[in-house]
């Protein structure tokens, strides 16, 4: 019989950070509740969330892995949004900040999500924080209680 690993959306009894980039934070914020209204909808109490602003998204990776380290959390939710410009800066910052927040998880053992948005408008950015798209902090934060019961599973 073949075994299957699965995780179940149940946040209860679980700790949670959540890093969160100040700039563009007109879209953080919509992310943000976002997460907080899937984290508490699934059992997470809210004294079991951490939220931590920090200026912009590239000191995400950081304070994530510093978070995943820590072994006070199970998962810790990435935030922001970065929109493109005129600029090769946007392919830069999204370029770092992605490998920053892979890197966070693989060498923590802990589920770091990934809900930085990567937007070539202010529009898109909006639609997918809460208008169009459903909001990606929602989903992040999902994906971030079911890796915690996966990996309790492979434990």
């Amino acid at each position: 019989m073949t075994r299957t690993i699965q995780g179940i959306l149940d946040a209860k009894g679980h700790r949670f950070a959540i890093v969160i980039s100040r700039f563009n934070s007109f879209i953080g914020q919509r992310l943000l509740a976002g997460a907080l209204d899937a984290l508490e909808r699934h059992g997470a109490r809210p004294d079991d969330i951490t939220v931590v602003w920090v200026p912009g998204s590239f000191e995400i990776p950081l304070v994530a892995k510093k978070l995943a380290l820590s072994k006070k959390c199970d998962a810790v939710i990435c935030l922001g949004a970065l929109l493109r410009g005129e600029t090769p800066h946007f392919d830069y910052i999204s370029s770092t900040v992605t490998r920053g927040i892979g890197a966070a998880g693989l060498e923590s053992g802990i589920p770091v999500i990934y809900g930085v948005l990567t937007c070539d408008t202010v529009e898109q950015a909006v639609d997918r924080a809460g208008l169009k798209s459903g909001n990606k902090g929602f989903e992040a934060a999902m994906a971030a209680v079911e890796m915690v019961q996966v990996m309790k599973q492979l434990d």
